[in-house]
């Protein structure tokens, strides 16, 4: 009897710590969704994170559960998780958001889950118990998201400027304020439908292991995808505003025109993503999609040098929050 309710408690802590992992995803990634939107003077900062949480909520009752799926079977060998590997899975991304929320770089929450999962499962049981095919999915998209956002983001900005070509600037600024809100509304909502997903994935991943959920049944309990929408929602509203200076004015200066094009290149990318089950970095998106839209312009409006800080983040992203991870593991091994 005391063996299960400690496996209860410890469940519950992990519950808990993956629903802090999800609210941070929010907080850190809520640049993504709204540094487009704020820059461009279209809604003021507090009515955009009101506004993103809305649409990252609302996917909920619009994407399949595929990233779900993929994080919580798609990754590793059935049998190998456990509480500790989850333990270390989480605290190791949550370490690393931490870190680059602090110093205000966009990096990848997604990419630091997976490199969690990635160091932990290592620790435990050596790389033969990661599936590679899952791992090099989602490792290649780390390259495909941002080339796939820079391509339709520079596209969309290219057909945008020949359809209007002889409007005047001052129509097409009153225009495309107005029609931003429809893009930033289809791009947070392709920020839950993906980046609430990983959450569930891990939760339903450790539900799996500890006997509470069949590794049989074909969708994670309604309860954990209700309670990690809320949660990502809930980060969201309170906003990484150190992140949201680099996306939205030091990579390029972007008008409403521009943060249209910028938003649904991105929210194209991630539909597709989602679609297709493929863990994607909402970061890496809308920074290729933005830096897409500026270099369609002239390839100095970019700021190249934030950018490349940018890349380097991204590079370092999953062998740190796998390092980071492994220690978590070894030291989850003498506390439960």
């Amino acid at each position: 009897m005391e063996q299960v309710q400690t496996a209860l408690w410890v469940v519950a802590l992990l519950v808990t710590l993956a629903l802090m992992f999800d609210f941070m995803n929010g907080f850190h990634d809520a640049a993504n969704s709204i540094a487009t939107v704020v820059s461009t003077g279209v809604l003021k900062p507090g009515q955009a994170v009101i506004f993103a949480a809305f649409f990252n909520f609302i996917a909920i009752f619009i994407f399949h559960l595929s990233v779900a799926a993929t994080v919580g079977k798609g990754i590793v060998q059935p049998g190998v998780v456990d509480t500790h590997v989850v333990f270390g899975a989480l605290v190791g991304a949550i370490t690393w958001n931490v870190i680059t929320w602090y110093y205000g770089i966009p990096s990848s929450s997604s990419h630091a889950l997976i490199g969690g999962i990635v160091g932990a499962v290592i620790a435990k049981a050596g790389a033969g118990a990661l599936i590679s095919a899952g791992i090099l999915k989602t490792v290649a998209f780390i390259f495909v998201s941002p080339l796939l956002g820079f391509t339709l983001g520079s596209m969309m900005m290219v057909a945008v400027a020949w359809i209007f070509r002889r409007a005047r600037p001052s129509r097409i600024d009153k225009w495309f304020r107005r029609l931003q809100l429809l893009s930033a509304g289809a791009y947070s909502l392709g920020h839950g439908g993906n980046d609430a997903q990983k959450t569930i994935g891990i939760i339903w991943m450790m539900l799996i292991a500890t006997g509470y959920v069949s590794a049989s049944d074909t969708a994670p309990p309604t309860w954990t995808i209700v309670s990690c929408y809320i949660a990502i929602g809930a980060g969201t509203m309170f906003g990484g505003w150190r992140i949201v200076r680099t996306m939205g004015q030091k990579i390029t200066k972007l008008k409403p025109v521009g943060g249209f094009c910028a938003e649904t290149g991105g929210a194209m990318t991630l539909f597709l993503a989602t679609g297709l089950g493929i863990p994607v970095s909402t970061t890496h998106t809308i920074t290729g999609a933005i830096v897409g839209v500026g270099s369609t312009q002239r390839a100095s409006a970019v700021r190249w040098g934030v950018a490349g800080n940018i890349v380097w983040a991204w590079v370092l992203t999953i062998p740190a929050a796998a390092f980071v991870a492994a220690i978590a593991y070894w030291v989850s091994l003498q506390i439960f």
